[in-house]
């Protein structure tokens, strides 16, 4: 088992605690500090995105957590994860129980990283839990693996609330999420809050005298209107992503790093660039302070990974306000004694 500091989670001072599970460079940490809560434990296996994270935030996250005893941890009051979504495994229940083998929730689910989330949701019991994933896991295996994990969360006893929400009021890519959220009081009240639109666009973000670096080659640039135009021929929609500075981009993703082709920046006289990695951090809505300490490369991957943390910073207020306003939570220290299961 990776070793455990379990500080004292409890401060005097009425803040909410979280940890914060798969955590990337931090996006959800951003958005839950700014609403108002403590970190008391984060876990993140990248090595480079470790490295992002300390930078940032002056720890370095517990690696696999799979390897973490739940019961090492310390109490806390959310549980944050934005986890990667794995295939789920739905078996016939007979053949489990003509084999004498488990075959409730646990057995569907184990194996896969969610099984961790509700690992360790049984071992520490905290108040709410704060999921983000892709929206497609909504439609992943025709709606089997949603209703697992719904089902799952609802057997350990949290409720169950969940919105697929685009973030392109509050920062300039169309960047759809699925996001779940549950208390272990089921009389506490949840509503997904109206996301102010703030119209935001492309050139908001873009930064002045960009190293020619960023600009794509003239091979590159050849082949990614062929590769396009070779699609569109046959009647796919394929192809590189030549943003309106005026409107919003496609998502940012992971590949981003590879060519840069679906978010692509025009620029007069000559080729268009990709963005910068400073660009990519505020498409995300980080802000400027947030520290870059790793390759282009590792950026683009990490941020295209990451979240939308104005709008996760929304819910995550939404989150606060809810527990708080039910009296579950009293000066913070006390939130298991008032929390019965």
């Amino acid at each position: 088992m990776d070793p455990v500091i379990k500080p004292d989670s409890r401060k005097k001072n009425n803040k909410l605690t979280f940890i914060d599970l798969f955590a990337g460079i931090g996006g959800l940490r951003l958005a839950f500090e700014n609403a108002g809560c403590k970190c008391v434990f984060s876990s993140e296996w990248d090595k480079y995105a470790q490295k992002t994270y300390e930078a940032n935030f002056g720890e370095i996250p517990a690696g696999d957590i799979r390897k973490i005893d739940a019961g090492e941890l310390p109490d806390f009051d959310i549980l944050v994860a934005g986890f990667p979504c794995q295939p789920f495994s739905i078996a016939g229940v007979s053949k489990y129980i003509s084999l004498n083998i488990p075959h409730g929730f646990a057995h569907e689910t184990k194996g896969t990283l969610f099984y961790e989330i509700l690992r360790i949701l049984k071992e520490k019991r905290p108040a709410a839990y704060f999921l983000e994933n892709v929206r497609n896991l909504e439609r992943h295996d025709k709606g089997k693996t949603f209703r697992i994990i719904r089902d799952s969360l609802l057997q350990e006893g949290y409720s169950f609330h969940y919105k697929v929400i685009n973030a392109n009021k509050l920062v300039p890519q169309n960047r759809e999420r699925i996001i779940m959220i549950g208390f272990r009081d089921f009389g506490i009240r949840f509503d997904f809050p109206d996301i102010p639109d703030k119209k935001p666009v492309i050139a908001d973000i873009l930064e002045r005298d960009v190293p020619e670096k960023y600009t794509l080659t003239d091979h590159l640039w050849q082949y990614l209107q062929d590769y396009a135009d070779k699609h569109h021929r046959k009647g796919n929609g394929f192809g590189f992503g030549l943003v309106d500075l005026n409107s919003c981009s496609r998502t940012l993703s992971a590949r981003y790093y590879k060519d840069g082709s679906e978010i692509l920046i025009p620029q007069e006289g000559k080729n268009p660039r990709r963005l910068t990695p400073r660009e990519c951090a505020r498409l995300q809505g980080f802000p400027d302070s947030f520290i870059i300490p790793v390759s282009d490369t590792q950026a683009y991957k990490q941020f295209g990974n990451s979240v939308a943390v104005p709008l996760m910073e929304i819910l995550a207020k939404q989150v606060v306000k809810s527990l708080k306003s039910s009296g579950v939570i009293i000066q913070g220290e006390e939130t298991k004694e008032a929390c019965p299961s």
